[in-house]
């Protein structure tokens, strides 16, 4: 779970968790990122806000884990090859950003993220951290293998495939094509080998 930590007291219910993580995925393709709120969340999600922030400290961070962290509990691909682990995750990726619930957010998220560089730090702190870890155990395996050098930056390479995702389905809303995360595993994996 990619929520803040909790506070003392009476354990959490994941069911109140799931329900407003489907709550908020559901408002955003319904009315949009703009007009989705936390009392409409809390609403559809038969609690109250005051649950919501528990979890949360805004629209931002629950709409961000609601439509983009959808792969985050899937273990490291092991296919043997460092483009055949980057394609895995890629493919994850690409039907990720390709969600209706990812159309609709990602504007709005964007917004509240260059308008509030805390919420900027916070997200790639908090919520991008699973990504660089199935990560890292990707390179661990490729650096065994002898396929990459131990210095790759990870925190870059990261950048880079979710970077090219990002712009190539979110932002110019390309078609999804199911050879683009071959191809970009293929150029990233090609330019990080050891030579």
């Amino acid at each position: 779970m990619s929520s803040f930590p909790s506070s003392r007291g009476r354990p959490r219910d994941p069911r109140s968790h799931e329900a407003i993580i489907s709550a908020a995925t559901e408002l955003v393709i319904e009315v949009g990122y703009a007009a989705t709120s936390i009392g409409a969340v809390a609403a559809r999600a038969g609690v109250g806000k005051d649950t919501v922030y528990r979890r949360w400290r805004g629209k931002p961070e629950l709409v961000f884990e609601a439509v983009f962290t959808t792969t985050d509990h899937v273990p490291a691909p092991d296919t043997g090859t460092l483009a055949g682990d980057l394609t895995a995750l890629l493919r994850s990726l690409v039907e990720e950003f390709h969600a209706p619930a990812a159309a609709a957010a990602l504007p709005g998220l964007l917004a509240d993220f260059a308008a509030d560089p805390v919420l900027k730090a916070r997200i790639r702190s908090q919520f991008l951290a699973p990504s660089k870890e199935r990560l890292l155990i990707v390179f661990e395996r490729a650096v065994a293998r002898g396929e990459i050098a131990a210095g790759t930056p990870v925190d870059l390479v990261l950048d880079t495939l979710a970077g090219a995702v990002f712009f190539h389905v979110g932002l110019v809303g390309e078609h999804l094509d199911r050879q683009l995360a071959g191809w970009l595993a293929a150029a990233i994996a090609k330019g990080i080998e050891i030579r």
